[in-house]
């Protein structure tokens, strides 16, 4: 693709990158094939390539964003598939997360918008006063009814039915391996997650710990910086990735750290990428470092010997969450580790698809968020699971909140396979024996 920026744009570290991503878009369309977006809307402005038009314009004429472009970014989900599937290798990541900061710092949204993007931005990092919010939502939930806004309404949707305690586990401390050890680890605790579900991360030091690992949660970690990274508060966003930088090279520097292990893709995906945030600033050493060693928990597991599981009957929907297959391009270790295991594992068709989570997509675009989460759980539900795994928690709420088909987290189907307790949601579906 041509530009035009001027000599003095490309003296802006973010422009000349931003270029070299522009220029190499051919205008092919692959991305239109595997777009959610614009296979639910079919306009053109709706997929990525569409997106990059728009994108390039407002750069090159460094002109404010006008409401049509805003519309299309905000539709975009960062899915990250055109990505998987651009033949060219446009790093599309990275052009809209600058599209995002751009019209974060020079478009004016309407004062309804910025209100609920505040809110989300100081509720959902903060477990503990996301709890307090959950707790308001689920008494709130039954007059949903009477709410006119279709993204308020899909707030109180997404709460759950039991809003789990507080789990301790959480806290800053040490887990010693149960086994000789191989590894030592930080945990990424994350932040919505420990108040939505708290299984996932007790399970997690579970398996670890039996698999030879020191768990280490270390102090001062805490969100990624995701949730705002994606709409586009680069300064909110960058001083939560920064705190976890400093308390993640503080145990690098002290007593090491072998890997920092995510649980939940979509921050898996945005740790992998600080790198890449920080390469400007006085942090660029130390967040490269981060980054190198961050890991999903899949690929630790992998490394570390999963004992195999005698074959069991319970058969296993696996959703590739976006951030993992197309965002930190992790695929095969998760349906091998369940393999492994003893479970039987199914795939939906058009896996590469969208759930329609995707953050704080389901929020703030709840009417599109809808559609894709009815087209996951059809293809889903038609591959007839005793339940379904996935690795990311935004996904598990998702598709949870649309069928009567247990989701859990892989790790705790694997944690339940080498000696762990069965998970919670398969104990209320009454599925599964004590054992698989």
């Amino acid at each position: 693709m041509e530009t035009k920026f001027s000599d003095v744009q490309m003296q802006d570290p973010e422009i000349a990158r931003a270029n070299g991503i522009l220029r190499a878009c051919v205008h092919c369309g692959f991305c239109t094939a595997t777009c959610p977006t614009y296979q639910v809307l079919g306009d053109e402005l709706d997929s990525p390539r569409g997106r990059i038009y728009l994108i390039k314009d407002m750069l090159e004429n460094d002109r404010d964003p006008d409401a049509l472009t805003v519309k299309h970014i905000d539709r975009c989900l960062s899915c990250l598939a055109c990505m998987t599937t651009c033949p060219s290798g446009v790093h599309y990541m990275h052009l809209v997360d600058h599209a995002r900061a751009y019209i974060e710092r020079r478009y004016k949204r309407p004062l309804g918008d910025r209100m609920l993007r505040w809110i989300l931005a100081r509720v959902l990092p903060n477990p503990t006063v996301f709890r307090v919010a959950l707790l308001g939502a689920k008494v709130a939930r039954p007059f949903k009814g009477l709410i006119p806004d279709a993204r308020l309404r899909a707030m109180l949707e997404m709460t759950p039915k039991q809003i789990p305690a507080v789990s301790r586990n959480d806290d800053p401390q040490s887990f010693a391996a149960t086994t000789p050890p191989k590894m030592r680890v930080a945990l990424m605790t994350g932040c919505a997650q420990k108040a939505l579900n708290t299984d996932i991360n007790d399970a997690t030091i579970r398996l670890l710990t039996r698999l030879g690992c020191e768990v280490v949660v270390a102090k001062g970690a805490g969100c990624c910086g995701a949730l705002t990274h994606h709409m586009g508060k680069g300064d909110e966003s960058h001083a939560s990735a920064a705190r976890n930088i400093r308390a993640w090279v503080g145990e690098m520097d002290g007593a090491g750290l072998d890997a920092i292990v995510i649980n939940t893709s979509g921050c898996g995906t945005t740790v992998k990428d600080y790198g890449h945030m920080f390469q400007d600033g006085p942090l660029a050493g130390d967040a490269a470092r981060v980054s190198a060693i961050a890991m999903d928990v899949s690929e630790v597991v992998k490394q570390l010997d999963l004992p195999m599981g005698q074959d069991t009957d319970l058969t296993v929907g696996y959703h590739a969450a976006c951030s993992l297959q197309h965002g930190q391009k992790v695929v095969g270790a998760p349906k091998a580790l369940l393999k492994r295991a003893g479970f039987r594992v199914v795939e939906p068709a058009d896996a590469h698809l969208c759930c329609g989570s995707a953050g704080t997509y389901n929020l703030l675009q709840p009417e599109i968020s809808k559609e894709l989460k009815a087209r996951k759980v059809r293809t889903l539900e038609a591959r007839a699971p005793d339940v379904i795994a996935v690795g990311n928690i935004g996904c598990m709420m998702q598709i949870g909140s649309g069928t009567d088909i247990p989701v859990v987290h892989s790790v705790e189907l694997l944690d339940w396979a080498t000696g762990g307790p069965k998970p919670p949601a398969l104990i209320a579906a009454g599925v599964g024996g004590n054992r698989p």
